[in-house]
C-alpha cells in the first residue's frame, strides 16, 4: 500500500494524457500579455488595499522592506513554479507538479490544500470587495442597509463593543465608523427564527457574477481581466504620483519603530498580498505557448507588482504616520486625511476593480485543479467534464462558485486571511521541494524550456543557512532562545512547536543538500517558505492540520480506490 500511495505520474504520462484531451480540449487563446495580466490581477488585490494598513502599524515605513523580503521568498518559489510549468504544461498547478515529483498521496494533499488557498482566499477577497463597494455607494449618497453588507460575526462583536463603550461614557459620534456600522447592522437587522438576519449580500453577488463570466469561457474572461488590470495600474500610478507631493519625510523616522520583529509581524498580511501568481499555471492548457510564456509571465508579474508595492508602501507611510493606518481601507484613508476626499473615492473604485480581478483569476484556477484531479480518478468524472459550447469545466466552476459565495454571507475577514497564507506557503514549500526530486528523474528530463539555474548547495548552503538563522534570531531572538528552555507539554512550548519542527527539518535539508549536491535555489525556497509558515501561529497550524485530515479521509474513501494510476498499474 505504501508504494501505491507514493506512486508518481511521469512527465511522459502527463503529456500523454494532455495529448489525449486535445481533440475536445480547452481553447488555447492566452498569450504572454494575457498571462502576465492575470498574474498582476491575482497579486494586486485585497492585500495592498486592506492588509497593508495593519502591516504598516506593526512595522512602520520598514514594511516596504518586508515587501521586498516576501517577494524574494516568493521569487525562489516562482522560479520553481516556472520550471515545472515549462516541463509540465498541464493544468493543475502545484497538484500536477506534486504528482510528478512526490507521488499520489502528496499530490492529493496539495490539491486539497489548494482548495483552501483559492476558495478561502476568494472568500476573503469578496468580503473586502463588499466593504469598498458599500463605501463607494455611500460616497455617491446611496445608502446600502448595514445588515445586508456585513457578516454576522463582525456585526455581533461590533455591537457588543459599542455597547461597552457607550456604558463607559464614550459618545457614539466618537466611536470608529466601522464599529458604528456594525452596531447599526445588528440593531436594525430583522429577526429570523429567533436569530438576527445579518448577511453580506454584495460579497455574495460579486462571486455569483464572476462565476458566471468564468463559466462562459476563457476568451471573455481574459478580455475583462486585461481591461481591469489596465485601469487598476493607471489608478495606482496616479496614487503614487499624487501622493508623492504630500509626503512628510518626518513620518519615515523612525523607519522601523518596532524593530525587525515588528516588521515581521506583518508577514501574514504582506504575504497575503502576493498569493496568486501560481494561479497562472492552472491555465496551462489554454495557453498558445505554455512552455515559453508561463515561466516568463510568472517572473514578470512578480517583478512588476513588487515595484508597485514598495512605492505604494513608502507613499502610504510618508503621507500619514504609520500609527494611524490600522484601518480596513488605508489607501483611501490617507487621501481623506490630507483633504483629497474625491481622490479617496477613486481609490475605492480602484480597489473594487483590483479585487474583482483577483476573484476572476482565482475562480478560473480552482475548477481547473479539480479538473486535473478528476482526470486522475481522485475525484468523480463530472469534475473534468467540459461544457460542449464553452469548453470550460462546467460542474467544477459552478461548485466553486457555491463554495465561495455562500460563506461570504456570514464569514469574517480575519478568520480566513491567515488560513489562506499558510495554505499558500505550504504549496510553495512543496513545489520547491518537488524540483529537487524531479531533477533526479532522468527518464523524464527534457532540456528545453525554462530551468532553475543550478548552484551547488555543497559550497553555498552553510553560509546561506547561517544568514537565515541570523535573520531569524534578529527577528525573534527571545522566542528562538526560549525554544530550548521551554518545558515540554506546556502551552508555552506548544506555541513553539512549528518553529522547533522547522529547525529540525532545516538541519535535515541542509545535510542532504550538501551530501547530494542539491540545487541551491529550490533549497532556499523550501527553507524560507517553511520558516514563514512558522510565523502564522499554532492556531492556524491546528486549523490547517484539521483541514488536511478531512482531505485524507475523503482520499481514502474515494480517491485511493478510484485512482487511474493505481488501477492501470494493477
Amino acid at each position: 500500500m505504501g508504494h501505491q500511495l507514493f506512486r508518481r505520474k511521469s512527465i511522459n504520462d502527463l503529456m500523454k494524457s494532455l495529448t489525449e484531451e486535445k481533440s475536445g480540449g480547452m481553447k488555447r487563446s492566452l498569450t504572454l500579455r494575457d498571462l502576465t495580466a492575470m498574474g498582476i490581477a491575482a497579486i494586486i488585490g485585497a492585500g495592498i488595499f486592506s492588509t497593508i494598513g495593519s502591516a504598516a502599524v506593526s512595522g512602520g515605513p520598514a514594511v516596504s522592506l518586508l515587501f521586498v523580503f516576501t517577494a524574494v521568498a516568493c521569487g525562489f518559489s516562482a522560479m520553481c513554479y516556472a520550471e515545472f510549468a515549462s516541463r509540465v504544461p498541464v493544468s493543475g498547478s502545484a497538484y500536477t507538479y506534486a504528482y510528478a515529483s512526490f507521488g499520489e498521496l502528496v499530490a492529493w494533499i496539495i490539491g486539497w490544500d489548494l482548495i483552501m488557498e483559492y476558495a478561502v482566499g476568494n472568500i476573503a477577497v469578496a468580503i473586502s470587495w463588499s466593504g469598498y463597494f458599500v463605501g463607494l455607494l455611500n460616497g455617491f449618497g446611496l445608502h446600502f442597509p448595514e445588515w445586508l453588507s456585513v457578516d454576522f460575526v463582525s456585526a455581533h462583536n461590533g455591537y457588543n463593543e459599542v455597547v461597552g463603550l457607550l456604558k463607559s461614557g464614550t459618545p457614539f459620534t466618537e466611536i470608529n465608523s466601522h464599529l458604528q456600522n456594525a452596531y447599526n447592522a445588528w440593531s436594525n437587522a430583522p429577526d429570523f427564527l429567533g436569530t438576527k438576519l445579518v448577511l453580506d449580500v454584495p460579497a455574495f453577488t460579486i462571486v455569483v457574477l464572476i462565476t458566471a463570466l468564468v463559466y462562459i469561457g476563457i476568451n471573455e474572461t481574459k478580455r475583462a481581466n486585461n481591461i481591469m488590470v489596465l485601469v487598476k495600474l493607471m489608478i495606482l500610478m496616479a496614487f503614487i504620483g499624487v501622493g508623492a507631493f504630500y509626503i512628510n519625510h518626518d513620518n519615515w523616522s523612525p523607519f522601523a519603530p518596532n524593530g525587525a520583529s515588528g516588521v515581521m509581524k506583518g508577514v501574514a498580511g504582506v504575504f497575503f498580498a502576493y498569493i496568486g501568481f501560481d494561479a497562472i499555471s492552472t491555465t496551462a492548457e489554454e495557453c498558445k505557448n505554455p512552455q515559453r510564456d508561463l515561466p516568463r509571465s510568472m517572473i514578470l508579474s512578480l517583478f512588476i507588482t513588487t515595484i508597485l508595492y514598495v512605492l505604494i508602501s513608502l507613499v502610504l507611510t510618508g503621507m500619514v504616520n504609520y500609527t494611524e493606518l490600522g484601518v480596513s481601507d488605508p489607501l483611501a484613508f490617507v487621501f481623506e486625511r490630507v483633504g483629497l476626499i474625491k481622490f479617496s473615492g477613486i481609490i475605492a473604485l480602484s480597489a473594487i476593480i483590483a479585487m474583482t480581478g483577483v476573484l476572476l483569476v482565482f475562480q478560473i484556477g480552482q475548477p481547473r485543479i479539480w479538473m486535473s484531479m478528476s482526470r486522475d480518478g481522485l475525484l468523480p468524472p463530472v469534475f473534468s467534464k467540459l461544457h460542449k459550447k464553452y469548453r470550460t469545466p462546467a460542474f467544477a466552476t459552478i461548485l466553486t462558485g457555491i463554495i465561495v459565495a455562500v460563506p461570504t454571507l456570514f464569514m469574517n475577514l480575519e478568520e480566513v486571511t491567515d488560513l489562506t497564507s499558510i495554505g499558500t506557503l505550504f504549496a510553495f514549500t512543496l513545489v520547491s521541494g518537488g524540483i529537487l526530486l524531479l531533477g533526479k528523474d532522468k527518464t523524464n528530463l527534457e532540456r528545453k524550456g525554462y530551468r532553475v539555474p543550478y548552484i551547488n548547495s555543497r559550497y553555498f548552503i552553510l553560509p546561506v543557512w547561517f544568514i537565515l538563522f541570523a535573520v531569524a534570531v534578529m527577528v525573534n531572538k527571545e522566542t528562538i532562545l526560549s525554544l530550548f528552555k521551554s518545558d515540554f507539554y506546556t502551552v508555552d512550548f506548544i506555541d513553539k512547536i512549528p518553529l522547533f519542527v522547522f529547525f529540525c527539518s532545516a538541519i535535515a535539508v541542509t545535510f542532504f543538500a550538501v551530501r547530494k549536491c542539491w540545487s541551491l535555489i529550490p533549497v532556499i525556497g523550501l527553507l524560507v517558505n517553511f520558516y514563514l509558515m512558522t510565523q502564522l501561529g499554532i492556531t492556524n497550524w491546528l486549523r490547517f492540520i484539521i483541514w488536511l485530515i478531512i482531505g485524507l479521509i475523503i482520499y481514502f474513501l474515494y480517491g485511493y480506490r478510484k485512482s487511474k494510476l493505481r488501477t492501470e498499474k494493477d
